[in-house]
């Protein structure tokens, strides 16, 4: 377990833009950053990052925390996960107490499924590294393909010899469960080695860690694949995995472009000559997924593929997914029988750059030369391509970027270009209509399952009892909780001895905390106050970084606005508040106001309540309750007008 002093040390250290910077492009914006919420689709940046509270805070999706809560989030990570990657990111050496075998068992199965990779991945680098086989096969293969040290190293590739048994025994030898190692595909059910006789290609997640691995055959064997890879599993799925962008991230944001490859060695070779902003599918398909996560790094996608059939096959089957993502597109194809490591080798760096730069094409400009080198005079084939590329037009949201691609088109092709704005207009209407449907009927599905639940519940139960709704003070109790944990710590009075807003709310309040209609709120105020009982300073972090993530979720909402008050007013154009302070310059008014309005809430609810003893006592004739309930009922609304003058509120 990670003890309570290096959890401190990692949130004293930790800069929230620093650790979201490395998943999500940001830009400055006042004393903000902004960008696109990698948790839902948006166009426009409703994500921000604020460095002075330390947040993170979506006003689309709502979604906010500190870099904690963001790593579990986005990657999927435990909280000591979160902790640990933070604590490796900002070398902080974590002290906790030794992990037992008996505890490595009982850990959640990700962690478990991810600490097995890490132990297969070291077992495969030391057979590359220290073992005959390897040094004489393995390592050797790699350097005849032109890889350095340096490389093999950076990408951690592994080897294994042709033991079935190698891995196996070592996991289990090591305390890891077999039943595990087969989930992960390591182990086959015969419990045998997955991967034998292969160079290894360990396969990462953006954080670096290892979900994967890739096996490349170095005998040829026809009845077995070049590549094989490890089965999807809790930790991998492939849809949503591109090799080497764990490294390639911010060479890409640099750089404001990804390179596209198929292959692993691909990858290699590129990186090894400089060339760092490249990623690989693994040759599957391109997927909606691998396009977000390249998403979240730049808008412009480069695919470089081989120049033969099965290349410009695969350079066409993102096209439209990319398009649809609204990034731009451009495509390399390279000469014929030739892949990116093999023309890179052939013709050096410098020359390879230079045909990356003049061969690229727009994929308007890609699909239209091979309209026209395939379909020849053919007016058939020609109406035929030219409707391929009226469905790639109609998957382009942005309707400006659109228009400019089909006046492109309609000129390199010869077609007018009303007649492929109304075809175009054509399928995205077809596709939209489609999509009403797809939801129409899903929302039938959805209904008729809820029918039948209700239809079962109903057999069970004869009547429904509907409470009428309830006034509450939620507006109230949610201002106290606001002030406690944004402003709690400062001074409002100074004499005659200094008194925090925590310490004058707190002590106003106490007679009517278990009358707090919201418990998240009232479990705010007795933090509050259990804490200053014990001596404790209490800001806004203490709160944000709780462990308790229900109380870390409101003080984050209370942290994040979507609006600032700009300083150009007064920097530029000489505009002061004159009427009032800023808002966090307003502490001791707000104080007082928010205690007085909870407090008239509190004393006409009192009121009410007792209001309605007064009649039950009446209807029962009940005269010696009856009298003690109007004495109290004078004593509150005494009370409650008293309250009310001070807001100048007027009670009817």
């Amino acid at each position: 377990m990670i003890s309570q002093r290096s959890i401190d040390t990692i949130f004293a250290t930790t800069r929230i833009d620093e650790v979201v910077d490395d998943f999500v492009r940001l830009k400055k914006r006042g004393i903000n950053l902004i960008g696109l919420c990698p948790f839902h689709d948006e166009k426009t940046p409703s994500f921000t990052v604020s460095p002075t509270r330390n947040i993170f805070k979506c006003f689309g999706c709502g979604k906010g925390g500190n870099s904690v809560s963001f790593l579990m989030e986005h990657e999927g990570f435990s909280y000591p996960e979160a902790l640990r990657y933070l604590a490796r990111k900002y070398s902080i050496e974590l002290e906790e107490t030794q992990v037992s075998e008996e505890y490595q068992e009982q850990r959640q199965e990700r962690e478990s499924l991810l600490i097995i990779n890490e132990f297969a991945r070291d077992f495969f680098v030391k057979q590359l590294h220290e073992t005959d086989t390897g040094k004489s096969i393995g390592l050797s293969y790699l350097k005849e393909r032109g890889l350095i040290l340096k490389t093999i190293q950076a990408f951690e590739l592994g080897y294994i010899g042709s033991d079935r048994d190698a891995l196996t025994a070592a996991s289990v030898g090591a305390g890891y469960n077999i039943e595990l190692l087969r989930k992960l595909g390591l182990t086959t059910s015969s419990d045998r080695d997955f991967f034998f006789e292969r160079i290894i290609f360990p396969i990462h997640d953006l954080s670096g860690k290892v979900v994967a691995f890739a096996g490349r055959q170095l005998k040829s064997n026809k009845k077995s694949p070049k590549y094989i890879n490890s089965k999807e599993s809790e930790v991998y799925n492939k849809s949503r995995v591109l090799y080497g962008l764990h490294l390639a991230k911010k060479s890409i944001r640099k750089e404001d472009r990804c390179i596209l490859v198929e292959g692993y060695t691909d990858v290699l070779g590129l990186v090894q000559s400089g060339i760092e902003n490249v990623v690989a599918s693994s040759g599957t398909a391109l997927t909606v997924d691998q396009i977000k996560l390249i998403k979240r790094y730049t808008n412009n996608i480069q695919i470089l593929y081989d120049g033969d059939p099965a290349g410009i096959k695969a350079a066409l089957r993102g096209i439209d997914l990319i398009l649809e993502q609204d990034l731009n597109i451009e495509l390399v194809l390279l000469p014929e029988d030739e892949d990116p490591d093999s023309y890179l080798k052939a013709v050096g760096v410098t020359a390879f750059r230079t045909y990356l730069s003049e061969q690229a094409k727009d994929f308007i400009l890609f699909k239209t030369g091979l309209i026209l080198d395939e379909a020849g005079d053919d007016p058939v084939k020609k109406s035929s391509l030219i409707k391929d590329i009226i469905e790639s037009l109609a998957h382009i949201p942005d309707p400006i970027k659109r228009s400019v691609y089909t006046k492109q088109c309609s000129s390199l092709l010869s077609v007018d270009e009303d007649i492929l704005i109304s075809e175009t207009n054509k399928e995205i209407s077809r596709r939209m209509r489609n999509q009403r449907i797809d939801k129409l009927r899903e929302a039938r599905s959805d209904h008729e399952i809820l029918r039948q639940q209700v239809g079962q519940q109903a057999a069970k139960t004869q009547t429904y009892e509907i409470d009428p709704p309830t006034v509450t003070d939620e507006y109230q109790e949610r201002d106290i909780a606001r002030i406690l944990i944004l402003h709690g710590n400062q001074v409002i009075e100074k004499d005659p001895k200094e008194v925090t807003a925590a310490e004058y709310i707190l002590s106003n309040i106490q007679e009517t905390l278990t009358a707090f209609d919201n418990p998240l709120y009232a479990k705010v105020v007795s933090e509050y106050g259990r804490q200053i009982e014990q001596g404790r300073k209490v800001d806004a972090n203490y709160f944000v970084n709780h462990e308790n993530q229900e109380l870390a979720q409101l003080a984050v909402e209370f942290c994040a606005s979507p609006y600032e008050y700009s300083e150009n007013w007064e920097k530029m154009w000489d505009v002061y508040l004159q009427t009032q302070p800023k808002p966090e310059e307003n502490v001791v008014n707000d104080s007082y106001q928010a205690l007085l309005r909870f407090t008239l809430r509190k004393l006409q609810k009192m009121s009410d309540e007792n209001l309605a003893k007064i009649k039950e006592c009446q209807r029962t004739n009940d005269q010696g309750e009856l009298i003690k309930h109007l004495q109290v009922q004078q004593i509150l609304i005494q009370k409650r007008n008293e309250v009310a003058d001070k807001l100048n509120t007027v009670i009817l």
